[in-house]
């Protein structure tokens, strides 16, 4: 497994949607890239003035990450995006 270091977060792509809300089928040439993403792992915070700043995500959170953040990394045959903590834009509930 991948173990991320400071404020780096280890995320998962979630497969774009195959078909619309009113059933038609795209292509995927005409899906957009997925922005929404599953963390896998987190790490334990980057040090600032002594103190560690808290990771507001966990591990399953469902995140929208920027769209051309973070270092793409393949490992054991699965893609992976490494962003910072700060290349997150929200958690979807």
């Amino acid at each position: 497994m991948i173990k991320p270091l400071e404020d780096r977060v280890v995320v998962k792509m979630v497969e774009a949607e195959e078909t619309t809300k009113s059933g038609i089928i795209l292509s995927a040439g005409a899906q957009e890239k997925p922005q929404v993403a599953e963390v896998v792992a987190v790490g334990p915070g980057k040090e600032y003035d002594g103190k560690i700043e808290k990771m507001q995500v966990k591990v399953g959170d469902k995140v929208i990450t920027g769209k051309y953040s973070g270092t793409e990394v393949k490992y054991d045959g699965t893609e992976y995006i490494i962003v910072k903590q700060s290349d997150i834009l929200a958690i979807v509930e």
